[in-house]
């Protein structure tokens, strides 16, 4: 598979990660649990698109040293196209977890744990699937087809059962974990299990990340096949794909009360995949430019917002 990653990007890319994970669970070890004001997930939110913005920078400035700048400027916009769309689809993923915090009543300052636990192995699954994904699209390019014609067929039912809230008790995994699970019905603080009475039993919160990692696992399906409509290198898929994750714990406390505020988003993200489906299955015939894309994806999630904005929801 061709990629622009060498070895030295590699290491660095993984050395970035790992301090930035480092980094984040010291400073939610030293605050403690607390709930996380809109100003403090604000702070956050943009020190984690500043990371992002800053490794696409000094990707591109290696890339310009190194080799043609026209394929430097190529790569840039297809890392800044792929981290938007990672980034507009993951906010799906937040109105999910809100209705999980909900529904087992965990309180704000026990959210944070499940939420930087769920990111690490959110980033280790997309890790191992962006590479299996890429050596099939290598070994067999027909792949792209049936990723086009999903992400096609997942943004139509995105777009039908828009406004409809799941029904939680008659969530199987869930009903399958509180069968086969010896769960105790409250919350105990921060733990995901105590023992009592010599036994092992495991907490709410636990149950919550479980649900947490399925519910990534459900989203990248949809999510992965998305970038590689933007690119099928794999470092360019795996990089904008880790650094949309890394802010998704702060980019939650932000948007976690403006879910209703943007009730119209849902109809964008659909969009957004129909039109990557599209592009997907019509790349042999026009290949769409990476700034035309770009445009797309960022016009249809900004319209969407403001929309939601002008026009309030059905009986308010």
């Amino acid at each position: 598979m061709q990629t622009i990653g060498t070895p030295g990007l590699w290491s660095a890319f993984l050395v970035l990660v790992v301090v930035a994970v480092v980094v984040d669970l010291l400073v939610l070890r030293s605050n403690g649990p607390h709930k996380v004001s809109a100003r403090e997930a604000l702070k956050w939110s943009m020190a984690w698109v500043a990371l992002a913005a800053v490794f696409n920078l000094g990707l591109w400035w290696y890339l310009a040293e190194t080799g043609p700048r026209d394929i430097a400027d190529h790569v840039a916009l297809e890392f800044l196209t792929g981290y938007l769309v990672e980034k507009a689809l993951a906010v799906d993923n937040i109105f999910v977890f809100l209705m999980l915090f909900s529904y087992f009543a965990v309180p704000a300052e026990f959210q944070q744990r499940a939420l930087i636990l769920g990111v690490i192995g959110a980033i280790l699954l997309r890790a191992i699937m962006i590479f299996i994904g890429a050596a099939l699209i290598a070994q067999f390019h027909w792949v792209l087809y049936i990723f086009g014609l999903f992400l096609l067929i997942t943004g139509a039912k995105m777009l039908w059962a828009a406004g409809q809230e799941p029904d939680m008790e008659e969530n199987p995994i869930l009903r399958f974990l509180n069968r086969r699970l010896p769960l105790v019905p409250n919350l105990h603080g921060e733990q995901l299990w105590i023992r009592q009475s010599g036994k092992l039993f495991f907490t709410p919160l636990f149950v919550v990340l479980i649900m947490i990692g399925i519910t990534d696992v459900i989203f990248a399906v949809d999510s992965i096949p998305a970038i590689f409509a933007i690119t099928t290198d794999p470092f360019i898929v795996l990089t904008s794909n880790v650094f949309a994750v890394l802010g998704l714990r702060a980019l939650y406390f932000l948007l976690a009360d403006m879910k209703d505020r943007f009730h119209l988003l849902v109809y964008g993200l659909a969009l957004v995949l129909m039109f990557i489906g599209a592009k997907m299955l019509l790349m042999d015939i026009y290949k769409v430019p990476i700034a035309i894309a770009l445009a797309v994806v960022a016009a249809t999630i900004t319209t969407s917002m403001v929309l939601s904005v002008v026009i309030r929801p059905q009986g308010r």
